[in-house]
Protein backbone atom coordinates (compact mmCIF):
# COMPACT_ATOMS: atom_id res chain seq x y z
CA UNK A 1 0.00 0.00 0.00
CA UNK A 2 1.50 3.39 -0.96
CA UNK A 3 2.39 5.90 1.75
CA UNK A 4 3.04 9.64 1.38
CA UNK A 5 6.29 11.33 2.36
CA UNK A 6 6.48 15.10 1.84
CA UNK A 7 3.42 14.79 -0.39
CA UNK A 8 5.12 12.18 -2.61
CA UNK A 9 3.68 8.69 -3.03
CA UNK A 10 6.09 5.99 -1.90
CA UNK A 11 5.43 2.29 -2.45
CA UNK A 12 5.67 0.37 0.82
CA UNK A 13 8.35 -2.29 0.77
CA UNK A 14 10.00 -4.67 3.21
CA UNK A 15 13.62 -4.64 4.26
CA UNK A 16 16.02 -7.10 2.66
CA UNK A 17 19.83 -7.14 2.68
CA UNK A 18 21.73 -6.99 -0.59
CA UNK A 19 24.17 -9.92 -0.74
CA UNK A 20 24.22 -10.50 -4.51
CA UNK A 21 27.64 -8.85 -4.83
CA UNK A 22 29.21 -11.59 -2.65
CA UNK A 23 28.29 -14.30 -5.17
CA UNK A 24 30.82 -14.22 -8.00
CA UNK A 25 29.45 -15.02 -11.49
CA UNK A 26 31.96 -16.68 -13.82
CA UNK A 27 30.17 -14.94 -16.71
CA UNK A 28 29.80 -11.65 -14.85
CA UNK A 29 31.30 -8.31 -15.77
CA UNK A 30 34.57 -8.59 -13.79
CA UNK A 31 35.38 -12.18 -14.76
CA UNK A 32 34.91 -11.49 -18.48
CA UNK A 33 37.42 -8.62 -18.52
CA UNK A 34 41.00 -9.10 -19.81
CA UNK A 35 43.58 -9.86 -17.09
CA UNK A 36 45.41 -6.55 -17.59
CA UNK A 37 42.12 -4.66 -16.91
CA UNK A 38 41.41 -6.77 -13.82
CA UNK A 39 44.83 -5.87 -12.38
CA UNK A 40 44.26 -2.16 -13.02
CA UNK A 41 40.79 -2.30 -11.47
CA UNK A 42 42.13 -4.02 -8.34
CA UNK A 43 44.50 -1.05 -7.85
CA UNK A 44 41.79 1.57 -8.49
CA UNK A 45 40.15 3.93 -6.02
CA UNK A 46 36.75 2.48 -7.00
CA UNK A 47 37.73 -1.09 -6.10
CA UNK A 48 39.14 0.16 -2.78
CA UNK A 49 35.85 1.99 -2.22
CA UNK A 50 33.98 -1.26 -2.88
CA UNK A 51 36.07 -3.18 -0.34
CA UNK A 52 36.29 -0.56 2.42
CA UNK A 53 32.96 1.25 2.09
CA UNK A 54 30.37 -0.68 0.09
CA UNK A 55 31.08 -4.09 1.65
CA UNK A 56 31.09 -2.68 5.20
CA UNK A 57 27.83 -0.72 5.21
CA UNK A 58 25.48 -2.23 7.83
CA UNK A 59 22.20 -2.23 5.95
CA UNK A 60 20.31 -3.21 9.12
CA UNK A 61 20.64 0.43 10.25
CA UNK A 62 18.01 1.29 7.64
CA UNK A 63 15.53 -1.52 8.34
CA UNK A 64 13.38 0.89 10.39
CA UNK A 65 12.57 2.79 7.17
CA UNK A 66 10.72 -0.20 5.74
CA UNK A 67 7.63 -2.27 6.42
CA UNK A 68 7.52 -5.38 8.65
CA UNK A 69 4.87 -6.98 6.48
CA UNK A 70 5.80 -9.24 3.60
CA UNK A 71 5.89 -7.15 0.44
CA UNK A 72 8.15 -6.13 -2.42
CA UNK A 73 11.80 -5.94 -1.17
CA UNK A 74 13.61 -2.61 -1.02
CA UNK A 75 16.25 -1.53 -3.50
CA UNK A 76 19.79 -2.39 -2.28
CA UNK A 77 20.62 -0.05 0.62
CA UNK A 78 24.40 -0.39 0.28
CA UNK A 79 24.14 0.59 -3.40
CA UNK A 80 21.99 3.67 -2.67
CA UNK A 81 24.15 4.89 0.24
CA UNK A 82 27.31 4.29 -1.80
CA UNK A 83 25.80 6.08 -4.82
CA UNK A 84 25.04 9.16 -2.74
CA UNK A 85 28.59 9.03 -1.38
CA UNK A 86 30.13 8.80 -4.86
CA UNK A 87 27.82 11.54 -6.10
CA UNK A 88 29.25 13.90 -3.48
CA UNK A 89 32.80 12.55 -3.90
CA UNK A 90 32.86 13.48 -7.59
CA UNK A 91 30.41 16.39 -7.43
CA UNK A 92 28.05 14.65 -9.87
CA UNK A 93 24.53 15.71 -10.71
CA UNK A 94 21.88 12.99 -10.52
CA UNK A 95 22.06 12.72 -14.30
CA UNK A 96 25.83 12.20 -14.16
CA UNK A 97 25.46 9.63 -11.38
CA UNK A 98 23.08 7.46 -13.40
CA UNK A 99 25.15 7.89 -16.57
CA UNK A 100 28.23 6.60 -14.73
CA UNK A 101 26.25 3.78 -13.11
CA UNK A 102 25.11 2.63 -16.54
CA UNK A 103 28.24 3.06 -18.65
CA UNK A 104 31.29 3.42 -16.37
CA UNK A 105 32.85 0.05 -15.46
CA UNK A 106 34.72 1.47 -12.46
CA UNK A 107 31.50 2.95 -11.03
CA UNK A 108 29.81 -0.42 -11.45
CA UNK A 109 32.71 -2.06 -9.59
CA UNK A 110 32.45 0.49 -6.76
CA UNK A 111 28.73 -0.33 -6.38
CA UNK A 112 29.13 -4.10 -6.47
CA UNK A 113 27.47 -4.43 -9.88
CA UNK A 114 28.58 -7.44 -11.90
CA UNK A 115 26.39 -6.96 -14.95
CA UNK A 116 26.86 -4.59 -17.88
CA UNK A 117 23.13 -4.16 -18.51
CA UNK A 118 21.51 -4.05 -15.04
CA UNK A 119 20.87 -1.03 -12.82
CA UNK A 120 20.27 -1.42 -9.06
CA UNK A 121 17.54 1.25 -8.93
CA UNK A 122 15.98 4.10 -10.90
CA UNK A 123 16.05 7.83 -10.00
CA UNK A 124 12.55 7.74 -8.44
CA UNK A 125 13.61 5.00 -6.01
CA UNK A 126 16.72 6.94 -4.95
CA UNK A 127 14.60 10.08 -4.40
CA UNK A 128 12.11 8.03 -2.34
CA UNK A 129 15.00 6.68 -0.24
CA UNK A 130 16.17 10.23 0.47
CA UNK A 131 12.59 11.19 1.38
CA UNK A 132 12.46 8.29 3.82
CA UNK A 133 15.72 9.46 5.40
CA UNK A 134 14.36 13.00 5.69
CA UNK A 135 11.05 11.84 7.21
CA UNK A 136 12.88 9.61 9.71
CA UNK A 137 15.09 12.52 10.76
CA UNK A 138 12.14 14.90 11.20
CA UNK A 139 10.31 12.31 13.34
CA UNK A 140 13.21 11.00 15.44
CA UNK A 141 16.15 13.41 15.07
CA UNK A 142 18.31 10.44 14.05
CA UNK A 143 20.61 10.90 11.02
CA UNK A 144 21.10 7.41 9.61
CA UNK A 145 23.88 8.42 7.19
CA UNK A 146 25.80 9.75 10.19
CA UNK A 147 25.41 6.31 11.80
CA UNK A 148 26.98 4.75 8.69
CA UNK A 149 29.88 7.21 8.89
CA UNK A 150 30.46 6.41 12.58
CA UNK A 151 30.27 2.65 12.00
CA UNK A 152 32.72 2.72 9.08
CA UNK A 153 35.12 5.08 10.88
CA UNK A 154 35.12 3.00 14.04
CA UNK A 155 36.10 -0.10 12.06
CA UNK A 156 38.83 1.76 10.15
CA UNK A 157 40.30 3.26 13.34
CA UNK A 158 40.68 -0.23 14.80
CA UNK A 159 41.97 -1.83 11.59
CA UNK A 160 44.59 0.87 11.05
CA UNK A 161 45.44 1.09 14.80
CA UNK A 162 45.04 4.88 14.77
CA UNK A 163 45.59 6.72 18.05
CA UNK A 164 42.59 8.91 18.91
CA UNK A 165 43.74 10.58 22.14
CA UNK A 166 44.86 13.74 20.27
CA UNK A 167 42.43 15.37 17.82
CA UNK A 168 41.70 18.73 16.22
CA UNK A 169 38.55 20.45 14.87
CA UNK A 170 38.22 22.62 11.79
CA UNK A 171 35.38 24.14 9.81
CA UNK A 172 34.78 25.35 6.28
CA UNK A 173 31.92 27.06 4.49
CA UNK A 174 30.06 24.69 2.22
CA UNK A 175 28.06 25.89 -0.73
CA UNK A 176 24.42 25.14 -0.06
CA UNK A 177 22.95 22.46 -2.35
CA UNK A 178 20.85 25.11 -4.06
CA UNK A 179 21.22 27.80 -6.66
CA UNK A 180 22.68 31.04 -5.35
CA UNK A 181 19.50 33.10 -5.30
CA UNK A 182 19.80 36.82 -5.45
CA UNK A 183 17.34 38.72 -3.31
CA UNK A 184 15.16 39.59 -6.28
CA UNK A 185 15.29 36.10 -7.73
CA UNK A 186 14.20 34.64 -4.39
CA UNK A 187 11.17 36.93 -4.31
CA UNK A 188 10.20 36.06 -7.89
CA UNK A 189 10.74 32.32 -7.31
CA UNK A 190 8.25 32.40 -4.45
CA UNK A 191 5.69 34.22 -6.62
CA UNK A 192 6.02 31.51 -9.29
CA UNK A 193 5.61 28.69 -6.76
CA UNK A 194 2.61 30.32 -5.11
CA UNK A 195 0.88 30.72 -8.49
CA UNK A 196 1.39 27.00 -9.22
CA UNK A 197 -0.67 25.89 -6.23
CA UNK A 198 -3.59 28.32 -6.72
CA UNK A 199 -6.97 26.98 -7.78
CA UNK A 200 -8.03 27.54 -11.39
CA UNK A 201 -10.51 30.18 -10.25
CA UNK A 202 -7.87 32.08 -8.31
CA UNK A 203 -5.43 31.84 -11.22
CA UNK A 204 -8.01 33.58 -13.43
CA UNK A 205 -8.89 36.09 -10.71
CA UNK A 206 -5.29 37.17 -10.08
CA UNK A 207 -3.88 36.55 -13.56
CA UNK A 208 -3.10 40.22 -14.24
CA UNK A 209 -1.00 40.52 -11.04
CA UNK A 210 0.99 37.30 -11.62
CA UNK A 211 1.42 37.05 -15.40
CA UNK A 212 4.49 39.31 -15.53
CA UNK A 213 6.40 36.75 -13.38
CA UNK A 214 5.06 33.28 -14.17
CA UNK A 215 5.70 32.92 -17.92
CA UNK A 216 9.43 32.19 -17.44
CA UNK A 217 11.74 30.88 -14.73
CA UNK A 218 13.04 33.22 -12.04
CA UNK A 219 16.50 33.05 -13.67
CA UNK A 220 15.11 34.13 -17.03
CA UNK A 221 13.25 36.96 -15.32
CA UNK A 222 16.49 38.22 -13.70
CA UNK A 223 18.57 37.95 -16.88
CA UNK A 224 16.19 40.18 -18.82
CA UNK A 225 16.50 43.10 -16.37
CA UNK A 226 18.75 46.12 -16.59
CA UNK A 227 20.37 47.17 -13.31
CA UNK A 228 18.43 50.42 -13.41
CA UNK A 229 15.14 48.44 -13.56
CA UNK A 230 15.67 46.59 -10.26
CA UNK A 231 14.42 49.26 -7.79
CA UNK A 232 11.21 49.69 -9.80
CA UNK A 233 10.73 45.91 -10.06
CA UNK A 234 11.17 45.45 -6.30
CA UNK A 235 8.61 48.18 -5.72
CA UNK A 236 6.09 46.30 -7.90
CA UNK A 237 6.90 43.01 -6.17
CA UNK A 238 6.38 44.61 -2.76
CA UNK A 239 2.83 45.56 -3.79
CA UNK A 240 2.18 42.02 -5.05
CA UNK A 241 3.47 40.50 -1.80
CA UNK A 242 1.14 42.80 0.14
CA UNK A 243 -1.77 41.66 -2.05
CA UNK A 244 -0.86 37.97 -1.63
CA UNK A 245 -0.68 38.41 2.13
CA UNK A 246 -4.09 40.09 2.31
CA UNK A 247 -6.05 38.25 -0.39
CA UNK A 248 -4.59 34.76 -0.76
CA UNK A 249 -2.85 33.76 2.45
CA UNK A 250 -6.11 33.30 4.43
CA UNK A 251 -7.24 30.59 1.96
CA UNK A 252 -3.87 28.86 1.55
CA UNK A 253 -2.27 29.33 4.98
CA UNK A 254 -1.83 25.56 5.48
CA UNK A 255 0.17 25.11 2.27
CA UNK A 256 3.91 24.68 2.86
CA UNK A 257 4.90 27.33 0.33
CA UNK A 258 2.74 29.92 2.09
CA UNK A 259 4.54 29.23 5.35
CA UNK A 260 7.77 30.03 3.53
CA UNK A 261 6.12 33.10 1.98
CA UNK A 262 5.09 34.38 5.40
CA UNK A 263 8.65 34.07 6.68
CA UNK A 264 10.17 35.80 3.62
CA UNK A 265 7.54 38.55 3.73
CA UNK A 266 8.38 39.37 7.35
CA UNK A 267 12.15 39.16 6.74
CA UNK A 268 12.32 41.22 3.54
CA UNK A 269 9.52 43.78 3.83
CA UNK A 270 8.09 46.29 6.29
CA UNK A 271 4.78 48.18 6.26
CA UNK A 272 5.17 51.92 6.80
CA UNK A 273 1.95 53.97 6.94
CA UNK A 274 0.04 51.26 5.01
CA UNK A 275 2.73 51.16 2.33
CA UNK A 276 4.96 48.13 1.84
CA UNK A 277 8.68 48.82 1.52
CA UNK A 278 11.69 46.54 1.07
CA UNK A 279 13.97 46.44 4.11
CA UNK A 280 17.52 47.77 3.73
CA UNK A 281 20.06 44.89 3.44
CA UNK A 282 21.53 45.67 6.87
CA UNK A 283 18.10 45.08 8.46
CA UNK A 284 17.75 41.61 6.92
CA UNK A 285 18.91 38.96 9.43
CA UNK A 286 21.71 36.57 8.49
CA UNK A 287 19.30 33.71 9.23
CA UNK A 288 16.87 34.91 6.55
CA UNK A 289 15.69 32.48 3.86
CA UNK A 290 18.21 32.26 1.01
CA UNK A 291 16.20 29.80 -1.06
CA UNK A 292 12.76 28.13 -0.85
CA UNK A 293 14.58 24.82 -1.41
CA UNK A 294 16.81 25.10 1.65
CA UNK A 295 15.31 26.98 4.59
CA UNK A 296 18.36 26.23 6.77
CA UNK A 297 20.83 27.99 4.49
CA UNK A 298 22.03 31.30 5.97
CA UNK A 299 24.85 33.74 5.35
CA UNK A 300 27.66 35.41 7.23
CA UNK A 301 30.63 37.59 6.41
CA UNK A 302 34.05 35.94 6.51
CA UNK A 303 37.24 37.76 5.55
CA UNK A 304 35.11 40.63 4.27
CA UNK A 305 33.06 38.41 1.94
CA UNK A 306 29.42 37.46 2.33
CA UNK A 307 29.09 33.67 2.48
CA UNK A 308 25.83 31.83 1.93
CA UNK A 309 24.95 28.24 2.76
CA UNK A 310 26.10 26.03 5.60
CA UNK A 311 29.22 25.32 7.61
CA UNK A 312 30.76 21.87 7.90
CA UNK A 313 32.61 21.19 11.15
CA UNK A 314 34.94 18.18 11.29
CA UNK A 315 37.11 16.54 13.97
CA UNK A 316 40.14 14.51 12.95
CA UNK A 317 42.78 12.48 14.72
CA UNK A 318 46.09 14.35 15.07
CA UNK A 319 48.55 12.16 16.97
CA UNK A 320 52.08 12.68 15.55
CA UNK A 321 52.72 8.91 15.52
CA UNK A 322 49.73 8.15 13.25
CA UNK A 323 50.78 7.26 9.70
CA UNK A 324 47.34 8.36 8.52
CA UNK A 325 44.64 10.42 10.24
CA UNK A 326 40.88 10.00 9.94
CA UNK A 327 37.93 12.31 10.41
CA UNK A 328 36.00 11.04 13.44
CA UNK A 329 33.07 13.45 13.57
CA UNK A 330 31.17 15.59 11.05
CA UNK A 331 28.39 18.08 11.73
CA UNK A 332 26.52 20.47 9.46
CA UNK A 333 25.40 23.82 10.85
CA UNK A 334 24.02 27.15 9.65
CA UNK A 335 26.97 29.16 8.37
CA UNK A 336 26.23 31.96 10.85
CA UNK A 337 26.70 29.71 13.90
CA UNK A 338 29.93 30.37 15.84
CA UNK A 339 32.56 27.60 15.78
CA UNK A 340 32.76 27.78 19.59
CA UNK A 341 29.04 26.99 19.93
CA UNK A 342 29.27 24.16 17.40
CA UNK A 343 32.14 22.60 19.35
CA UNK A 344 30.28 23.02 22.65
CA UNK A 345 27.29 21.17 21.24
CA UNK A 346 29.42 18.32 19.84
CA UNK A 347 31.96 17.82 22.65
CA UNK A 348 30.00 15.17 24.55
CA UNK A 349 29.33 13.25 21.31
CA UNK A 350 33.00 13.49 20.29
CA UNK A 351 34.12 12.13 23.69
CA UNK A 352 31.57 9.32 23.44
CA UNK A 353 32.92 8.32 20.02
CA UNK A 354 36.56 8.60 21.14
CA UNK A 355 36.75 7.78 24.88
CA UNK A 356 40.57 7.98 24.74
CA UNK A 357 40.49 11.65 23.69
CA UNK A 358 42.41 13.76 26.22
CA UNK A 359 43.96 16.54 24.10
CA UNK A 360 42.24 18.87 21.62
CA UNK A 361 44.02 21.44 19.42
CA UNK A 362 42.01 24.30 17.94
CA UNK A 363 42.27 27.93 16.81
CA UNK A 364 40.85 30.98 18.59
CA UNK A 365 37.43 30.73 16.94
CA UNK A 366 36.64 27.65 19.04
CA UNK A 367 37.64 29.10 22.41
CA UNK A 368 35.08 30.01 25.09
CA UNK A 369 34.61 29.78 28.85
CA UNK A 370 31.82 27.25 28.29
CA UNK A 371 34.14 25.06 26.21
CA UNK A 372 36.84 25.25 28.89
CA UNK A 373 34.34 23.94 31.44
CA UNK A 374 33.06 21.17 29.17
CA UNK A 375 36.58 20.07 28.22
CA UNK A 376 37.55 19.91 31.90
CA UNK A 377 34.44 17.86 32.65
CA UNK A 378 35.40 15.39 29.87
CA UNK A 379 39.05 15.16 30.86
CA UNK A 380 40.26 17.01 27.75
CA UNK A 381 42.99 19.63 27.80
Amino acid sequence: MPIKINGIKVINSMFKKNTKHTQSDMFGLFNTLPERMKKKIEKSEEYTFYRLIFCNIKEDLFSKLYSDTKSRPNAPINAMVSSLTLMNRYNWTYEELFKNMEFNILTKIALGLDSIDKMPFCPAILFNFQNRLSKHFSETGEILLEKVFDQLTDKQLKTLKIKTNIQRPDSFAAASNIRNYTRLQLLVELIIRIYRILSDDDKKRFKAQFEHYVNNTSSQYIYSLQASDIPHEIEKIAKLYYSIDKNLKPSYADCEIFKTFERVYSEQFMVVQQKVEIKPPEQTPSSSVQSPDDLDATYRKKNGKKIKGQSINVIETAHPENRVNLITDVSTNPVNKDDSKVLNKRLDTIKEKSPELNELHFDGAYGSTENDKKCEKNGIR
